[in-house]
């Protein structure tokens, strides 16, 4: 491999991409989540969007049980996903579980899961979802 590959920049082209491709909705944020989760060795990538309800819905995982999709959903201010939506900063942890604002969905078989990094999805400044990677190992 040449020395100027670089990870982050061949996941921003891949990313190019599939956001370029003619597909449905959910079929690229699948994509996304699958791209993203194989890029940086995660067990799971996850997505969660905001409802006019200001809900935050799972829309798309890769790692999670897919019939958690469309399934699960949070409060604005309800676990380390809401925690993301409402200061709209990334959040990184090493043992989410042990986090006080942890929020376990059963539905979504996330059970051995420990590191947690979350980011905001921003749209003109508003935040319009979460991104979340996760894995089983305690790491930052």
């Amino acid at each position: 491999m040449p020395q100027s590959f670089s990870v982050p920049r061949l996941l921003i082209n891949r990313l190019r991409n599939v956001m370029a491709g003619d597909m449905e909705a959910d079929t690229r944020l699948q994509k996304v989540v699958t791209l993203i989760a194989g890029t940086m060795v995660a067990d799971v990538c996850s997505i969660y969007r905001r409802t006019d309800d200001d809900e935050l819905e799972l829309v798309a995982t890769e790692g999670l049980s897919r019939e958690a999709v469309h399934q699960t959903k949070l409060a604005l201010d309800e676990g380390l996903v809401g925690q993301i939506a409402l200061s709209g900063e990334p959040l990184s942890i090493q043992d989410a579980p042990r986090h006080p604002a942890f929020s376990y969905r059963p539905e979504t078989g996330e059970d051995p899961y420990h590191a947690f990094l979350g980011v905001p999805i921003l749209r003109g400044g508003r935040v319009i979802g979460v991104l979340t990677v996760q894995n089983r190992t305690e790491r930052l």
